[in-house]
């Protein structure tokens, strides 16, 4: 089967979606070898992270091959990439972001479309109008012109149902895997380099993800406040106008020397800056299932989170949960952490045992199911 993909967020983000992406087309390409697997981009740009992905010799990358293609390629992701499928032969399309062509449901070609999460509809202030606006289109058309739609969650499912008045049997839900690299525990003089590297020389509470409003760092932040001097907070995370708000905190109560942000940390140090943490923090107020999670939870760094999304099905039960709005209760969980080691120790086991069920092999066998059935379930070609 030749199996085609949007391809942009697989060459241009190096987080988030781009991961996804890369992840998903990395693990389907290893487990059914038989089938090819090209990917659609408006423009090629270099990308360490995309390298491997494309040294596989069932894997490819595209770009228009047509001039006007080339000339308005915005159009030709949105419309144009329909004809270049069908040149191509590709026998299924899918959308790795929540989109797909406009004109998808006019080809004789089944479709899948992933959406991780519909946040712009939960907290529609932390999107301008306009964004807004596309992104619900977008997706509106996708999940109703699609075959099947892949969830990376139940919660993103319910979402889905609630916002398109989409049939849930139309809804697979596929949870996804973390990188390979989270999958070791890293040695102690790998940890101590890292930290060094970064310039962390106390214990710390470590957060990743942008730094953005949606995702609340303000929270542990604030929570600090509580917690014995000792320890550090870190910040690892693209920096966004939401920052400057952190900055004013921290000015405010003098607290310069307890929080440290890493804007630009390498993917490769991630898994020792989690296990060289005493905890991680990921209070975001909504997400679409919440990587860091797994990520912490895979190297032995028991995780705080905020209760009222996915976060929870991400972690486990044995994963303390807070109200996101509730510094109150996240220093006294943290505190807990603090105090009683065994319950702590627990907390790791359990975790770590939990989150094996996110793993590439239930990744790329769930997707393929979906893909089956979007190719049963597709109109036959007249």
């Amino acid at each position: 089967m030749r199996i085609g993909f949007d391809g942009k967020r697989a060459v241009c983000n190096n987080t988030g979606l781009g991961n996804y992406s890369r992840l998903l087309v990395d693990v389907l390409a290893k487990r059914y070898p038989e089938h090819e697997y090209i990917l659609y981009t408006p423009q090629f740009q270099p990308n360490s992270r995309l390298e491997p992905l494309l040294k596989l010799p069932n894997v490819e990358l595209r770009t228009p091959d047509t001039t006007i293609g080339r000339a308005a390629s915005s159009i030709w992701r949105i419309q144009g990439l329909t004809s270049q499928l069908d040149r191509d032969n590709i026998e299924l399309m899918h959308g790795l972001s929540g989109e797909l062509p406009l004109n998808i449901d006019r080809q004789p070609i089944p479709s899948v479309v992933t959406i991780h999460d519909l946040i712009f509809k939960r907290y529609p202030k932390c999107y301008n109008p306009i964004d807004r606006e596309i992104y619900d289109y977008k997706f509106m058309k996708a999940a109703r012109n699609s075959s099947r739609i892949l969830a990376i969650s139940e919660c993103t499912k319910r979402d889905i149902i609630h916002y398109y008045d989409i049939d849930p049997d139309k809804i697979d839900v596929v949870y996804q895997g973390c990188h390979e690299q989270f999958k070791r525990t890293p040695q102690k003089a790998e940890i101590e380099a890292v930290k060094a590297k970064y310039g962390i020389d106390r214990p710390y509470i470590i957060c990743v993800g942008t730094i953005e409003k949606r995702k609340n760092q303000i929270m542990p932040v604030r929570g600090m406040r509580g917690l014995p001097d000792e320890l550090d907070l870190v910040l690892v995370g693209r920096r966004t106008s939401y920052a400057r708000t952190i900055d004013q905190y921290i000015r405010q109560y003098n607290m310069g020397n307890r929080v440290k942000f890493i804007n630009q940390a390498d993917f490769a140090d991630l898994p020792a800056l989690y296990a060289g943490a005493f905890c991680s923090s990921y209070t975001s107020h909504y997400e679409g299932f919440g990587i860091p999670v797994i990520e912490s939870l895979s190297v032995g760094t028991p995780v705080i989170v905020a209760s009222g999304s996915c976060l929870e099905e991400a972690g486990g039960p044995d994963t303390p949960a807070v109200n996101p709005y509730d510094v109150e209760e996240w220093i006294a969980t943290m505190k807990d952490l603090i105090e009683f080691p065994v319950g702590r120790k627990r907390i790791i086991e359990n975790g770590r045992e939990y989150v094996k069920r996110f793993n590439d092999l239930a990744m790329a066998e769930g997707t393929m199911n979906v893909y089956n059935r979007a190719l049963n379930s597709a109109p036959l070609d007249n």
